[in-house]
């Protein structure tokens, strides 16, 4: 989705004399999300409005109803809540938790590629969100980073569970969503357009590959050329394009990325599990994932803020417009000699990579100095048992 600052008709609106539509954030081929507010709850919320030509089309609009109900009932940190569906005239919605944040692809544009324990950080929730799903019965068939927000708090969600199924078995063709996920795709969608958990695994294969990398593996120049490319190419590893890429991450996205899709991880709980494995073995330092600046959320929310009346304005303490960005800080370094990438040495995202030795440094420090301590109280006591012991007949 592309951010949408024009004016648009339906913000103002009331739909199902509920959810008000606030502010407008990003439009793509197939609908639009708006920041709103559920006035019967009054809590902020996301909505999702579809293009009016869906709202003709019963089969379209019993799917999206379904899948719905049934993401509505899945829980866990790392999904996007539903809250509501619904249609308003011509308009079927879908009512979410509002994120406050943007995009991962926000974040990569403004970034760059991420240094492992980052990219990490980011593939863990969403794998343990489609985790959940998947036990489920549920395939997203649409994981791309369009689709994982980042909150201002640093959580990693992964939005719009059901909608390309639900607009692939409409009436409507639905080639421009298809093309949109090229980069995506499994081979499986390519080929036949089935799609079951190891397709997503396959599609989060490509997402960690870009986010170690700054690129897709495949390019083309149309999105069909780039989609069939995967039909008789391997995802290259990672650490090929950009040093510094340890090799079990490598062996994790050849593994996702399997064209045989018996030879990827089952489903996203088996990947997860192994990703955990490479970060306990790699011993890499937790992170909290920043949230992009420039995001399309953040202008929807100073959008919102600038349109509210002056009192209102004033007295509304809950949500702030973001501060101005600060300048764009690159994680990724270019050798024009060589053509290939470096991961930088100093910062990723404004945090210095020497705060995490220096961190794991002064905690094995404080704890020999509590082992030290525990140890010699230890020794204090027993001297002073023994030491009464022996006298316990003079002193009765």
């Amino acid at each position: 989705m592309e951010a949408y600052p024009q004016s648009d008709p339906l913000v103002g609106a009331v739909l199902d004399g509920r959810y008000r539509v606030d502010a407008p954030i990003a439009t793509g081929g197939m609908s639009t999300v708006y920041r709103g507010l559920d006035v019967r709850l009054d809590r902020p919320v996301a909505l999702k409005v579809m293009d009016p030509r869906y709202s003709g089309d019963e089969q379209f609009l019993t799917r999206f109803q379904r899948e719905a109900r049934a993401v509505a009932r899945l829980k866990d940190s790392g999904l996007v809540a539903v809250y509501d569906q619904g249609i308003d005239g011509q308009y079927p919605f879908l009512v979410m938790e509002l994120v406050e944040g943007g995009t991962l692809r926000e974040l990569l544009r403004e970034r760059g590629p991420m240094p492992p324990h980052a990219a990490a950080a980011v593939l863990a929730p969403v794998l343990s969100g489609l985790a959940v799903a998947h036990r489920a019965g549920l395939v997203h068939r649409d994981v791309k980073p369009e689709n994982v927000l980042i909150s201002d708090d640093g959580e990693v969600k992964i939005a719009d569970f059901g909608l390309v199924r639900a607009v692939a078995e409409a009436k409507i063709t639905s080639t421009s969503v298809i093309l949109g996920t090229a980069a995506y795709l499994s081979p499986e969608q390519v080929g036949t357009g089935d799609a079951g958990p190891r397709s997503d695994v396959y599609s989060v294969g490509v997402m960690a590959f870009e986010l170690l990398t700054g690129v897709t593996p495949f390019a083309g120049d149309t999105p069909l050329t780039v989609a069939y490319q995967r039909m008789d190419n391997d995802v290259p590893p990672p650490g090929s394009v950009i040093s510094g890429v340890p090799a079990q991450f490598d062996e994790l996205v050849l593994r996702a990325t399997a064209r045989d899709p018996a030879g990827r991880y089952a489903d996203a709980l088996e990947m997860g599990a192994d990703l955990e494995e490479i970060a306990e073995e790699l011993r890499l330092p937790t992170f909290r994932v920043p949230a992009p600046r420039n995001s399309a959320q953040h202008a929807s929310a100073v959008l919102y803020h600038s349109r509210l009346p002056d009192q209102q304005a004033t007295t509304d303490t809950t949500v702030r417009p973001p501060a101005p960005a600060p300048p764009r800080q690159h994680t990724r370094v270019f050798t024009r000699d060589s053509g290939e990438i470096a991961y930088p040495a100093s910062q990723f995202a404004g945090v210095d990579i020497d705060e995490f030795y220096w961190a794991r440094q002064r905690a094995k420090r404080a704890l020999l100095f509590w082992v030290i301590a525990v140890v010699t109280l230890a020794g204090l006591l027993a001297a002073a048992a023994w030491t009464l012991g022996s006298n316990l007949q003079n002193l009765l």
